[in-house]
């Protein structure tokens, strides 16, 4: 039977992973997300072009991993992160059910190096070569994203791009960011590169002067007067022409990390998302620990524990089996077919995997549930009572409405809790 009537009284929900501030155009408001629909969100706003699940699989870890490791970067504002591609591009009202499933088939996987998040940082098209992440980040001299070929980009097939402003156009933009540029700009050079070909540093000439500028600072000072389909990345030459200023490259983005382009097309080509991560991201590995521990499934009629330490819980499986099919028959709730619980095997895997903090003891997405270790919750008299709890999330997840809020699911549950 379907649930009762949807209950209309809001509470707290259970601890929410992320709080993202919306674009002005979404309300510009601070909400709180589950990490695993932030990561949907960010599919729909990063990626919803992609044409292979494989890419979309191994965006959705890049975009958990950025999460979990930057999480906090507008603190101090008040949130975790804005929904603009300086943190990473959310689009809430375009998440499908084909993103969300993707999201929730990857739930807790990471990218890791030396035990811990990587900076799983990408781009939307490196142009044919991705860049050193040194060369953007002087700070970040990670073996994982050093500059190297993309054949896979190439072959997606990306056309050139071209951009030309007035100097008068280009002087006003740089003065808008604060930069500082000769009155009459008559000419712009490029006098280094990257070890990738990317312009580092231009030279802006004329009024009698030569003014130097990082060219990440020129193109981004580009972007946010003029527009950001102007100078696409720092992949180009540069002349001036007919009293313009024209700039002609390849690529779009800072060029490091993932090429959402050359992703794509590897997935397109066949290569699993193990494998694009792998090509991108060289001597990471993806898990959902970064200790590389073994998890075995055991499974019951309708119930399946994912465990790295099957001696101590392969009790849980008929438990839960038991209490699954109690509470269906005292609620009158379908009982699904597929019911995963996931026992971590300590606090820092399980709030690396979930984006929960310490003090919840368990989540649910769907079928899918969430643990700390069992001797952890066993040892704080909670065990079965976090069980029943979301074993109960599970049977009320199956009948309601997916676009039925958190807070009314969980309160749905509070009530079961107190009926039966």
């Amino acid at each position: 039977m379907k649930m009762l009537a949807v209950l209309v009284v809001i509470i707290a929900a259970q601890a929410a992973d992320v709080r993202v501030k919306l674009t002005q155009s979404d309300g510009g408001a601070v909400v709180s997300m589950e990490l695993d629909k932030y990561v949907a969100a960010v599919l729909a706003g990063e990626s919803s072009v992609f044409k292979s699940d494989e890419a979309l699989k191994a965006m959705s870890i890049a975009a958990r991993t950025y999460a979990i490791r930057l999480r906090g970067r507008h603190a101090k504002e008040g949130f975790d992160f804005c929904a603009t591609t300086h943190c990473q591009r959310v689009d809430v009202k375009a998440v499908t059910a084909h993103l969300q499933s993707i999201a929730d088939d990857t739930s807790g996987e990471l990218l890791w190096f030396d035990g811990k998040p990587a900076f799983a940082c990408y781009t939307r098209d490196c142009g044919g070569r991705t860049e050193d992440a040194a060369a953007v980040w002087p700070d970040l001299a990670a073996h994982y994203l050093r500059s190297h070929d993309d054949p896979y980009c190439r072959r997606a097939g990306a056309p050139r791009w071209q951009w030309s402003g007035t100097p008068l156009a280009i002087v006003s933009a740089l003065q808008h960011s604060g930069l500082r540029a000769p009155r009459r700009l008559d000419e712009i050079a490029v006098k280094d590169t990257t070890s990738s070909g990317r312009a580092q540093v231009l030279t802006l000439i004329g009024n009698g002067q030569t003014v130097p500028i990082s060219a990440s600072s020129f193109r981004f000072a580009m972007g946010r007067a003029i527009g950001w389909d102007t100078v696409r990345s720092d992949r180009y030459t540069v002349r001036e022409t007919n009293g313009r200023i024209a700039f002609e490259g390849s690529g779009a983005g800072h060029g490091v990390g993932l090429c959402q382009l050359g992703a794509d097309r590897m997935g397109s080509d066949g290569h699993s998302y193990r494998e694009i991560l792998a090509f991108y991201y060289p001597g990471t590995l993806p898990g959902l620990t970064g200790r590389g521990l073994k998890w075995v499934r055991m499974g019951g009629e309708f119930v399946a524990v994912m465990t790295t330490q099957p001696d101590q819980d392969a009790a849980i499986v008929q438990q839960a089996e038991r209490m699954a099919r109690s509470l269906s028959e005292q609620t009158k709730l379908a009982l699904p077919r597929r019911i995963e619980v996931r026992v971590y095997p300590d606090l820092e895997t399980f709030r690396n995997a979930t984006g929960a903090p310490g003090s919840v003891a368990g989540q649910t997405r769907g079928w899918r549930i969430d643990l700390q270790p069992v001797r952890i919750l066993r040892s704080r008299g909670v065990f079965d009572s976090t069980l029943r709890h979301e074993l109960l999330h599970v049977l009320v997840e199956n009948e309601v409405d997916p676009r039925v809020p958190v807070s009314v699911r969980e309160q749905m549950v509070r009530r079961l809790e107190h009926r039966n």
